[in-house]
């Protein structure tokens, strides 16, 4: 029996108007998806937790069928796994982004502009966490390259246990009532500040700002944590696997939970990443002995975040057509039998551009077995009446369900 997962990052949404109040799942052209939900079963999971981070690092270790109550130490340290940094029990762990805010206001009542600079190059964010690090780093104190926007910070010996927004949360909104806070609030904000100025300063955002592009002035923390304990997916389920993302948090669930990471060339966490790359990957993996296979695409997460209707429609069927399509095609000519999970990890809607609590529809296919008709989206999964409750039973549903 082989095993496909493909997470759909955000792909999940609200009625839109522009679509006569029809969501991107239910109006985009994906008839592989949705042979997978009207031959399978369709339902609805919950994969987000009350009085938890509203992220897609709790979404996606549910997801992975572990219970975030008991193994989640913050965001930032499952991404640091992914970039391979190594942790100690010493550490308290940031992501730090770059990103874009206003520049004509103090900086208590500055508006959050862009969480990711305009989808900041790697090079030119080289070049500004270099002139971060000269300005920050210290014995206890350090700053690690990331993708794009997304980097991370090391600090030792501290007991940070303030939660800091993400920056995706409060788009276009003033950072005053979500600046950092606790026993370290002030410190933590004084490097905020400082960095706007490094930052406004640097050759490479004078440039960007001369070309039109918004600068990647502050660097904001968030996603603060300590060093995470996720226990071995082959222990836990008795099957092996890889994991096929762009994006350090999932790499790091990878990691952590002793799944192989398969890097793909051209994949970005964008919009524009290699889509027929990630399912050419997956093929290979099935082809070289992995049971279980994870797809994780971003794209239509970032699209949410955005506000960026068509390219999130477009983001559905790119997966459908460029990954599911041939995995697909592969599944049925291997000779054996397989089961398809097709969900996003949460609901990412265009009208709040931010991650929301509520159920999501999932789609499991058993090859050879009959299914509920249902194509896939989110309205359908509703009429189908099936709800898992925790979001953590959902894998081990998924793995050893008999199809309808």
């Amino acid at each position: 029996m082989k095993y496909f997962v493909m997470l759909g990052d955000g792909m999940a949404d609200h009625p839109i108007p522009e679509l006569d109040f029809k969501t991107p799942l239910e109006v985009a052209h994906k008839p592989n998806i949705d042979f997978f939900s009207q031959n399978g079963e369709l339902g609805l999971v919950n994969t987000l937790y009350e009085g938890m981070p509203t992220g897609s690092d709790i979404a996606n270790l549910s997801v992975l069928g572990y219970d975030p109550k008991t193994c989640y130490t913050g965001r930032s340290p499952i991404e640091a796994l992914g970039l391979g940094i190594p942790l100690t029990e010493r550490d308290t762990v940031f992501r730090l982004n770059l990103v874009s805010i206003s520049t004509e206001e103090d900086f208590e009542h500055k508006t959050m502009l862009d969480h990711s600079s305009d989808k900041i190059s790697n090079a030119e964010a080289y070049e500004l966490l270099d002139a971060l690090r000269a300005e920050f780093e210290h014995d206890t104190l350090k700053i690690y390259r990331g993708v794009s926007y997304r980097h991370i910070m090391i600090w030792q010996d501290i007991d940070y246990g303030y939660t800091m927004m993400p920056p995706h949360d409060i788009l276009g909104q003033k950072i005053t009532d979500y600046l950092p806070g606790g026993p370290y609030g002030e410190q933590v904000l004084s490097m905020m500040k400082r960095s706007y100025d490094v930052l406004m300063a640097h050759p490479v955002n004078l440039a960007r700002m001369k070309a039109g592009k918004k600068p990647a002035n502050c660097m904001w923390l968030w996603g603060e944590g300590t060093k995470p304990n996720i226990g071995n997916f082959e222990e836990k389920y008795g099957i092996s696997g890889a994991v096929i993302t762009a994006v350090p948090l999932i790499q790091g669930l990878a990691n952590g939970a002793g799944l192989k990471y398969i890097e793909v060339e051209g994949a970005t966490g964008e919009y524009d990443t290699n889509y027929k790359g990630k399912g050419e990957a997956a093929i290979r993996a099935f082809q070289e002995g992995a049971p279980f296979v994870f797809v994780h695409v971003e794209a239509p997460d970032e699209c949410g975040h955005d506000a960026d209707l068509k390219l999130k429609i477009s983001s559905i069927e790119r997966i459908d057509a460029e990954i599911v399509a041939p995995v697909k095609a592969y599944l049925d000519g291997c000779g054996e039998d397989y089961k398809v999970l097709v969900m996003p990890d949460h609901a990412t809607p265009i009208e709040l551009r931010t991650h929301v609590i509520e159920p999501i529809p999932y789609a499991i296919y058993t090859s050879g077995k009959q299914g509920c008709g249902l194509s896939y989206n989110e309205e359908n999964a509703k009429k189908s009446g099936k709800l898992i409750e925790y979001g953590h039973d959902l894998m081990e549903h998924f793995l050893s369900c008999e199809g309808e």
